[in-house]
């Protein structure tokens, strides 16, 4: 997986890093949802819920570079919605 990291769009402050983002991406319980939004219609942008030690991304891709858009720790229902999942994976 190739990322793009050249003038991101967004600032890491330090609760996310570069290299905890990409570890967000190889989760294997990792949920990657195409939004259903005009506003997104421009460019093909997916939303990536995957752990690391913290992350939500929105991102775009071409299919061969990630341009990371946004990346953020999952807010409360994000995370339920995670727990769930691997949750129901698991039991799989």
């Amino acid at each position: 997986m190739e990322f793009d990291w050249n003038n991101l769009p967004f600032e890491l402050d330090g609760s996310i890093s570069i290299p905890a983002i990409e570890e967000s991406f190889e989760d294997p319980f990792a949920i990657r949802l195409l939004p259903d939004s005009t506003r997104f219609g421009v460019q093909a942008r997916f939303f990536n819920l995957g752990k690391s030690a913290a992350g939500l991304g929105l991102f775009r891709t071409n299919g061969k570079v990630i341009r990371v858009i946004l990346s953020r720790p999952f807010s409360e229902s994000e995370a339920y919605f995670y727990q769930r999942r691997m949750s129901r994976s698991l039991a799989s």
